[in-house]
């Protein structure tokens, strides 16, 4: 069916009146009545009731218009995405990361990525997770890179790297002595945890539960990295991913011990927005990032 008549169909059933639909498409309403009949021909079906002034659509029209409707806002979808394609084929990918992730994680797949297209401008830049969603789901990134990602029908998401978690805390500790140990040790510590909001916390907040441990939270804060600092002068433990830690690692800053009871780890993902249109390079940088999960 022609996409044309089809929006001339929404307009009539939006403005209700074949004058102004005619006036809109510079047709005359002959040519508008003559649209509408090819449509309730092509769909055996009558589509206005024509005893109604205004017109209205019948059951049949009202089914029509919905799923016009959508098929046009798909294609004026997929037309912006095309032109924003040619705008940029000599390209740029924006990906919009958490700190921890793009700071520790991400770098090693854009060096790989850079091998095969050193031309292509990878801009990353760091957000809260609720900001990536945001931007993400509004075309302002590429792709987003989050912990923890969250289901959404409007968004592809695909797994990441799963992060190991282990036990933070200050060489001056007394846990620091321990190569290794029970998440039941940490009951009634101090623990310097993110803020409520932030999906990591909810992550450990849920291990913690099912272990039966009770913390004793003393400072919150929405990065990893302003925890690192309270951990190191021994305001608390934490517990973050180990790749988090490896500068403080070397420096002896931090102490991370592993925990007996299982493998604890904090899952990430990549978020595309659904549908979304990428070039040969985006969709290389996709499957770069999506490889070591999927092998």
């Amino acid at each position: 069916m022609n996409l044309e008549i089809l929006k001339v169909f929404c307009d009539l059933a939006d403005l209700r009146s074949f004058s102004k639909t005619a006036e809109k498409h510079l047709l005359s309403q002959s040519a508008i009545s003559q649209q509408l009949a090819q449509l309730e021909l092509a769909y055996n079906s009558q589509l206005i009731s024509r005893k109604r002034r205004p017109i209205e659509l019948t059951k049949a029209g009202q089914l029509l218009y919905q799923g016009a409707k959508e098929i046009i806002e798909r294609h004026e979808l997929l037309q912006n995405e095309l032109r924003m394609l040619q705008k940029t084929s000599v390209s740029r990918i924006n990906i919009g990361a958490i700190f921890s992730i793009g700071m520790h994680t991400l770098p090693d797949y854009i060096k790989k990525f850079m091998v095969n297209y050193p031309n292509i401008n990878v801009h990353v830049e760091y957000f809260s997770a609720a900001l990536i969603y945001e931007k993400v789901l509004s075309g302002e990134l590429d792709i987003g890179i989050v912990a923890v990602p969250k289901k959404d029908k409007r968004l592809e998401v695909y797994d990441f790297v799963d992060e190991l978690l282990v036990l933070a805390c200050s060489p001056n500790h007394p846990l620091a002595r321990e190569s290794s140990i029970d998440i039941h040790q940490l009951q009634f510590e101090k623990f310097i945890a993110f803020e409520k909001e932030v999906p990591t916390r909810i992550w450990i907040d849920n291990i913690l539960q099912h272990y039966n441990v009770s913390i004793q939270p003393v400072m919150e804060f929405d990065n990893i990295e302003t925890i690192k600092r309270a951990v190191e002068i021994n305001n608390g433990v934490s517990i973050l991913p180990q790749v988090t830690l490896l500068q403080e690692l070397n420096s002896g800053a931090i102490k991370a011990i592993n925990f007996t009871n299982e493998r604890f780890a904090r899952p990430t993902g990549i978020i595309i927005r659904s549908g979304k249109i990428f070039s040969q390079a985006g969709r290389y940088l996709i499957e770069l990032l999506r490889k070591k999960q999927e092998e």
